[in-house]
């Protein structure tokens, strides 16, 4: 396993336009692997995460992926092409992943795509309950917790003392950055010239597709390891819906 940062110039065009869309950083992400890892849903796959510094205003790439990736593309488009210093640092995952022990604390940083299965009034008798996102933060946060035991972890509990409300804060956890996403999924060879700055798609190829809706919620907080095994499968298999656009990505460093 590995993990990749890649530092993105804001200042570029290529950039703000690869980044203004989530379908075309999947696209790019997964050109950064001669294959990709099979989806069968028990191996780790490619997850991504776009972190935004607003103090800063540093933007970063987040890839966790069996198989080291090649970003020169991104470089290229996104990055700063004749500073080779610039452009991407990829870390052994596995060396870290087998390091953890239960009961070490982190600070963690998910950005997810919390919902909840619903069925309306009216919906004809077996039909499939549809998905809906949770749009409060207090329902946000209460997905978070309600998979804790699975995914091999607990969120810290606050002491009473520092609690700022009588309820919705006993968690070591904020959430926020609760952004409404939606795009037009158009076919894959348009996606693939759009990550390399095409203007057209291979073999002409540049239909619209359906519209994708989500909701992406970014959790900062403090955890304890429970669970090695489950905990282990969170990072590298991901936490939730929309994997595949920048869902699902928890990245964890020493707790302070």
């Amino acid at each position: 396993m590995y993990l990749t940062r890649f530092r993105v110039n804001t200042a570029r065009t290529g950039a703000r336009r690869l980044f203004g869309s989530p379908h075309h950083v999947h696209g790019a992400v997964n050109m950064a692997f001669p294959e990709l890892p099979t989806r069968d849903g028990e191996g780790p796959r490619v997850l991504w995460r776009v972190d935004h510094h607003t103090g800063t205003g540093r933007t970063d790439l987040f890839i966790v992926s069996p198989r080291r990736p090649d970003l020169t593309h991104l470089v290229e488009q996104a990055g700063w092409p004749t500073l080779p210093e610039q452009g991407w640092t990829t870390f052994s995952y596995g060396e870290f992943l087998g390091a953890l022990a239960v009961g070490d604390t982190w600070n963690f940083r998910l950005t997810a795509n919390p919902v909840h299965s619903i069925r309306k009034p009216g919906d004809a008798p077996g039909a499939r309950n549809k998905l809906a996102a949770h749009v409060t933060r207090r329902h946000q946060l209460g997905w978070l917790l309600q998979r804790q035991e699975r995914g091999g972890f607990e969120v810290v509990q606050k002491p009473a003392d520092r609690r700022l409300l009588a309820t919705g804060d006993e968690h070591e956890v904020i959430v926020y950055d609760r952004t409404p996403v939606q795009f037009g999924k158009r076919s894959a060879g348009a996606l693939g010239a759009a990550a390399v700055g095409g203007t057209g798609g291979t073999g002409g190829s540049s239909g619209k597709g359906r519209d994708v809706t989500f909701t992406q919620v970014t959790y900062d907080g403090r955890l304890r390891i429970t669970d090695l095994a489950a905990f282990r499968r969170t990072l590298t298999h991901g936490l939730g819906k929309a994997k595949a656009y920048g869902c699902g990505l928890m990245t964890i460093a020493p707790a302070r």
